[in-house]
């Protein structure tokens, strides 16, 4: 296929450029959705927190029942041998993942033992310093453990995103937020969701639904050392509708502000904007 930006994978050994088959009708990740991933950035010489997002990758394969083969400390050089093949200006995105290649015991489950691991890196430009988002409310809501491994960043997870994001776009409006089963905010379709009230910033508290992104830990933290009361809390999407601001943090972007509610305007604010200059400084520290 074409169009693939350009991109460097290792398996097993060796680098191989551009988009290489390395999974069969067979395997169990591509007929059972055994498949688990995390995603870093490598930008203006920086890698921020690759640390915790390898870490994270191997907490995630643990919970689909995978054994990572990794170290941290390996993924981190194999990240700074393939960011080598890029050009410095360049912003890449790091994807590390895992997936069980084989059945185990009743064909449903993994084989842990078959498990196999990838280094992913590709050219993703983030969006400009500028960039500003709408969002909306969305019909689909996240799942719990109960019903889904919501513990992991796993790919069998993001088709509910999906469709959530594709509604929402056809409607007209660039993401959606997407609530708990009790019907409380959880996240956006692709990020993490904050707001601005008075001064203080608030966003919801991780309950098990969503994902704790490290983006969102360490923007948490950063806000809080600069001085800003953050709190972690069950939010209603009418408190969203009533915000001073709103802004999302995530790897892909980091830090966006949202420019429009459903039909309410709202101009990015100044919370948004030191929160995505706090990361740019840790980022470079």
């Amino acid at each position: 296929m074409s169009g693939w930006s350009e991109t460097w994978t290792w398996i097993d050994g060796t680098w191989h450029q551009g988009n290489p088959p390395i999974m069969g009708p067979r395997s169990h990740a591509a007929w059972l959705g055994s498949s688990v991933f995390d995603g870093a950035r490598a930008f203006e010489g920086v890698m921020p927190d690759l640390d915790l997002h390898c870490q994270r990758v191997n907490d995630s394969a643990l919970a689909l029942g995978m054994n990572p083969t990794m170290s941290v400390g390996e993924m981190i050089d194999l990240t700074k041998d393939g960011a080598a093949k890029f050009n410095s200006d360049q912003q890449i995105y790091i994807k590390p993942m895992y997936w069980a290649e084989a059945d185990g015991p009743g064909v449903i489950a993994a084989d842990p033992d078959s498990t196999r691991f990838c280094m992913c890196l590709f050219d993703a430009p983030m969006a400009p310093k500028d960039t500003a988002m709408s969002i909306t409310l969305s019909p689909f809501r996240r799942p719990t453990m109960e019903s889904m491994p919501v513990n992991a960043k796993a790919g069998c997870l993001y088709p509910n995103n999906a469709r959530a994001m594709m509604e929402a776009k056809k409607r007209g409006f660039d993401n959606a937020v997407v609530r708990d089963m009790l019907g409380n905010v959880a996240e956006l379709t692709s990020a993490n969701i904050f707001m601005a009230k008075d001064g203080q910033v608030h966003t919801p508290a991780p309950n098990g639904t969503f994902l704790n992104g490290i983006t969102r830990q360490r923007v948490i933290q950063l806000l809080k050392s600069a001085g800003y009361d953050v709190f972690e809390r069950t939010l209603g999407y009418d408190e969203f509708l009533e915000a001073d601001e709103i802004f999302s943090t995530g790897n892909y972007n980091k830090v966006t502000p949202v420019k429009r509610i459903e039909e309410r305007d709202i101009q990015p604010g100044p919370i948004a904007a030191r929160a995505r200059d706090l990361y740019w400084d840790f980022s470079h520290a």
